[in-house]
């Protein structure tokens, strides 16, 4: 075989081969890319996480981030094992009880705790995944990036790989058990939640300073030493 056919065998070969990893780096760009945000006033409400985010049974959330959560579960292998925590008006109690600090995000609904998809109590390759989603949402230490509130995780007592990943979003100062008024969320898919006639500001307003939520109350931050949680 000639140099030029070998050439040209050559380049036919690694044509093909960098067309087939084109999907694999597109999706991987897709799943990383960070989306723009927004203030939601459309009323909340604490309703049943849906079947298509991977949850325990009875988690519910207030509904203005279960989008958030679709378009995390479906770029990342998370088990959403708590969201809000607190009474329900029927009596009954949703969540951990007893598990979360005072003031937790928790008790907005506004707040997941999150292991992989595959269980693992060992901090193994079942946790790169929801590794890549705890950078995804606090890319540098005690700097969460909008719209997430708190990221618990490695560094973050009783939090990390091979226990759980918090994450909170920002809202309006509310009390416990109650719905904020106002939500920041990535700017996804909103179905099922109502457009609001409230004029939107340029700006998200600031979050409360109040403790995000966990064993200590500490401003909003994410991966450091300092005892925290959820």
């Amino acid at each position: 075989m000639s140099h030029r056919l070998l050439a040209s065998a050559w380049a036919r070969a690694l044509a093909i081969f960098l067309a087939s990893l084109a999907p694999l780096f597109a999706v991987c760009a897709y799943a990383e890319a960070a989306p723009t945000t927004r203030v939601v006033y459309a009323a909340g409400k604490i309703v049943p996480i849906p079947a298509s985010i991977p949850h325990a049974e009875g988690d519910m959330v207030d509904q203005r981030i279960i989008p958030n959560l679709r378009w995390i579960a479906a770029r990342y292998p998370i088990y959403v094992t708590d969201g809000y925590s607190g009474p329900l008006p029927n009596g009954e109690h949703a969540g951990c009880n007893g598990c979360h600090v005072k003031n937790s995000d928790h008790y907005n609904g506004l707040a997941v705790d999150i292991v992989p998809l595959t269980p693992s109590s060992k901090c193994d390759a079942n946790w790169a995944g929801i590794t890549r989603l705890a950078l995804f949402a606090e890319p540098e230490q005690n700097k969460p990036v909008p719209p997430f509130r708190w990221v618990g995780y490695d560094g973050d007592a009783g939090h990390g790989c091979g226990n759980h990943l918090h994450l909170s979003w920002n809202h309006a100062v509310a009390p416990m058990f109650q719905l904020a008024e106002w939500v920041e969320v990535m700017a996804v898919n909103f179905t099922g939640v109502k457009p609001s006639k409230k004029k939107k500001p340029k700006a998200a307003p600031r979050a409360p300073a109040g403790p995000p939520g966990g064993i200590g109350q500490v401003l909003t931050g994410g991966v450091s030493a300092r005892p925290h949680g959820d």
